[in-house]
């Protein structure tokens, strides 16, 4: 009668084990199913990640040629800053032209009143 009773426990909890392996599986099954489950999130974030990857190499690839262009232009910067400084020193050497003289000044032309033809032609 024991070894029965122990049987029929056996196989109660044999059934509650398989039972309780079932629910779990199917848990388990819509937790990484692919529409809406964690499974789903991963695949999202991984398409993101994949974005966002291509979207930092071509911003390295952008900065990379702004600065090659930045250099070069710094580089044309300071060699015609050069070449003003030895303009400006070189002014220095140029004597002061003299003022001109009051008695030099020129009149301007009188103004002429004669009068004009319509047709554009100067009056002779």
């Amino acid at each position: 009668m024991v070894e029965m009773i122990a049987d029929v426990l056996l196989v109660a909890g044999a059934l509650g084990a398989g039972v309780y392996c079932y629910v779990l599986a199917r848990r388990l099954s819509r937790f990484n199913d692919l529409e809406s489950g964690v499974g789903g999130a991963v695949a999202v974030l991984s398409a993101q990640v994949d974005d966002l990857t291509r979207t930092l190499q071509a911003a390295q690839t952008t900065a990379a040629g702004s600065s090659r262009s930045l250099e070069e232009l710094t580089g044309r910067a300071e060699t015609v800053s050069r070449k003003l400084e030895l303009l400006v020193a070189s002014m220095h050497d140029i004597p002061e032209a003299d003022p001109p003289c009051a008695e030099a000044e020129v009149e301007p032309p009188a103004p002429v009143f004669a009068r004009q033809p319509r047709d554009g032609r100067r009056a002779e």
